[in-house]
């Protein structure tokens, strides 16, 4: 008996791999690695220039240094969705199966963002290692929430564009008008790019947890809005199939 169900296990982990390593293709569209190679080069040049740099590392400078690796790991799979399952011929397939496309397309969005969690977690250990001693676990928790919102913007804007390249346009351009508007928001809880580990000398200890934890409040709900409508947008199966 105990046999049979250590088969039964191994084969349903079997499976379970064999799907992972499919949609994972998919998402990545083959081209994983080169998007993992430029966010780790990335990461590594800023990590050289600040070690060998004159001036002193800090806890909020590592946030940033972090936070464009983690955005350009999450961009791939997030914009340009939608297209690999074109090019891969998948969408008809996954119109065709009621309502299974929802299941697929979130088992994916999870497991492009468990990934982006695991790398922003490594490289925070690595800067903990050789630049300066980070609160790892809420650095990296901290960063997953602008990585959340611009990845689930990307999903629900390559629901709607249904183009990886115009997709990618389309988030650029709004990440760079929010990066400018941060200039003017600073300690704004409506500042995305908030730096929780910046703390600023006009403010009290109490007030700023409250405006981090505002800030952290409303971008998740955005994000959590963006990929259900996203979600919801795949219903409308007229728009993909042609």
């Amino acid at each position: 008996m105990n046999k049979l169900v250590l088969r039964f296990n191994s084969s349903k982990s079997a499976v379970l791999l064999k799907f992972i390593r499919y949609n994972l293709k998919i998402v990545f569209g083959n081209k994983f690695v080169y998007f993992l190679g430029a966010s780790l080069i990335f990461y590594l040049l800023i990590t050289s220039i600040s070690l060998f740099g004159a001036e002193s590392v800090s806890v909020e400078g590592v946030y940033y240094q972090l936070m464009f690796p983690a955005f350009l790991l999450i961009f791939f799979p997030t914009s340009y969705g939608i297209q690999n399952d074109e090019d891969a011929r998948m969408l008809e397939i996954l119109f065709g199966i009621p309502d299974y496309r929802y299941k697929i397309w979130l088992v994916r969005l999870v497991m492009a963002f468990v990934m982006v969690f695991w790398f922003l977690f490594t490289m925070a250990n690595l800067s903990n290692v050789l630049l300066i001693n980070v609160p790892i676990w809420e650095m990296t928790l901290r960063l997953m929430i602008p990585v959340s919102l611009f990845g689930m913007l990307g999903f629900f804007f390559s629901t709607v564009v249904k183009n990886g390249n115009g997709t990618a346009v389309i988030v650029v351009i709004i990440g760079l008008l929010v990066w400018f508007i941060s200039a003017f928001l600073e300690s704004s809880p409506w500042n995305v790019f908030l730096n929780p580990f910046k703390f600023p000398s006009d403010m009290s200890e109490i007030v700023w947890e409250s405006v981090v934890s505002k800030h952290m409040r409303t971008w998740l709900v955005v994000a959590l809005v963006a990929g259900l409508w996203g979600l919801l947008n795949l219903q409308k199966r007229e728009k993909f199939i042609k």
